[in-house]
């Protein structure tokens, strides 16, 4: 499974991106799939993540309200918005894949990941 993450770069405090993660090699519809971002200086850390079937959504509390993931499993996408984006939302993100019934927000349930895409923030 390769996934390939997109949709990073400079905004603007208070702007929005959408970052997109493409999966190939087989199908992640079963798939829970996660972001999770790591500013400089400071480990990787969780962000939101998605059921298969979008039945169940979970949000790191720093983002609850301001960020939404969701997932095309047809296009065996899964895409996160980011609105009313802060200088401290800046980072690398990361999408990842973790097998059906994993815990949503643990960072070792996921098993197949993506490169970064950058994210810059400018208060």
């Amino acid at each position: 499974v390769q996934l390939q993450a997109s949709g990073g770069g400079l905004v603007q405090a208070g702007g929005s991106l959408r970052l997109s993660c493409v999966g190939s090699g087989r199908t992640l519809k079963y798939d829970v799939m996660g972001w999770f971002r790591r500013a400089p200086g400071k480990e990787r850390e969780f962000v939101a993540a998605i059921t298969w079937n979008a039945g169940l959504t979970l949000y790191a509390d720093v983002v609850k309200g301001r960020f939404t993931i969701s997932r095309n499993n047809a296009k065996n996408t899964v895409f996160l918005q980011m609105n009313n984006l802060k200088p401290e939302d800046a980072a690398d993100y990361y999408c990842a894949a973790a097998p059906l019934g994993s815990t949503l927000n643990l960072l070792s349930s996921y098993n197949y990941w993506g490169q970064g895409t950058l994210v810059t923030v400018s208060s």
